[in-house]
């Protein structure tokens, strides 16, 4: 199967839809001109036109209040958000109008739009443009927040978040965008919102990570696999609704639990995870949860810093070593 980049599965996955379905439109800062920031949208303009790729001006506000407008009226924008450091900008469209409309009016109006994002630490981007805020729309009743790790999943999910009837907060991490590959079939396909994903099957540990903190997991997954512990690597994909029952029948089977996530550790997705497992499957458990998560501090600009911030594959194995589960390559660090 061929290999394709997380920002062309994304790309595909666009082309795809409004190829498919004449009231899917793009919108954005720079989304037809340059193909966003990113560009991850590049060539669709050509392809579909400036009606249907639209450049809008430099308002977050603007942008999702003509994207719900739109979604009122019948329409499927997708509507991209740049940076999810910007959620504050746009919040009040989020949290008081498009995520309540559906169920202020009897569920007699849907609000068909998805809502794309980056998010994550890369480049050295500082405190303004690299942060985690998946927690921030998690916690709002009426949207689904989905956040992919490959570009199989960003393909298959984004296309079933646009046809979703429902509002989709779409988080990508751009430091996947061209630094991953993976396989994706030509022929069409979806993931269902809602699904999560075992990326690697294992006994005595489950880890439940997100985005990129999936790589990190499957990476220290294979060191410590040498070492004779044999680590499951679960993706929730979707964040809201999350898929409750795959989370708790590997903490069943393994009895142990660690949350690997990029964001700040207080309020985050990890720290509603754990408390659903403690929840439901407490008496499973042989060790407490841990969660691995950046500090709760801004990110800073330097590079050592940032990478000092942002959870690596040391800090998950030290985790599993503090659940009593030490492989060989660190009895010499106590």
């Amino acid at each position: 199967m061929r290999k394709i980049s997380y920002a062309m599965a994304i790309n595909e996955a666009l082309a795809e839809e409004l190829e498919r379905d004449e009231r899917v439109f793009l919108m954005g800062e720079d989304v037809g001109v340059m193909g966003g920031v990113f560009s991850v949208t590049r060539g669709l303009a050509d392809k579909f036109g400036r009606d249907r790729v639209r450049d809008t001006p430099i308002s977050e506000m603007a942008i999702l209040g003509s994207a719900m407008g739109a979604a009122l009226t019948g329409m499927r924008p997708v509507a991209e958000i740049m940076r999810c450091d910007f959620i504050g900008v746009c919040l009040d469209e989020i949290l008081n109008q498009i995520s309540k409309r559906r169920y202020s009016s009897g569920g007699q109006l849907k609000v068909p739009l998805v809502v794309r994002f980056c998010a994550g630490a890369s480049l050295s981007s500082g405190p303004d443009h690299s942060q985690s805020l998946e927690a921030f729309l998690v916690h709002i009743p009426g949207v689904k927040v989905v956040y992919p790790s490959t570009p199989y999943d960003a393909k298959g999910l984004l296309k079933a978040a646009i046809r979703d009837d429902n509002p989709v907060m779409f988080f990508e991490h751009r430091g996947l965008y061209y630094g991953l590959t993976g396989e994706v079939p030509e022929e069409e396909y979806t993931v269902p919102l809602g699904k999560g994903d075992i990326k690697r099957e294992g006994s005595d540990v489950t880890v439940v990570a997100t985005a990129r903190m999936v790589h990190i997991a499957l990476a220290a997954a294979e060191e410590l696999q040498e070492q004779g512990i044999s680590v499951e690597v679960v993706d929730p994909r979707t964040l809201a609704p999350i898929d409750k029952q795959l989370i708790i029948e590997s903490v069943k089977k393994t009895s142990r639990l660690i949350i690997c996530t990029e964001e700040c550790k207080t309020g985050s997705v990890a720290a509603e995870i754990a408390a659903i497992v403690a929840e439901e499957a407490f008496d499973y458990l042989d060790a407490p949860i841990k969660r691995v998560n950046a500090p709760d501090t801004p990110i800073p600009f330097s590079r050592p810093l940032q990478e000092f911030y942002v959870p690596d594959e040391k800090d998950l194995i030290d985790a599993v070593a503090e659940l009593g589960l030490r492989p060989k390559s660190l009895l010499g660090r106590d």
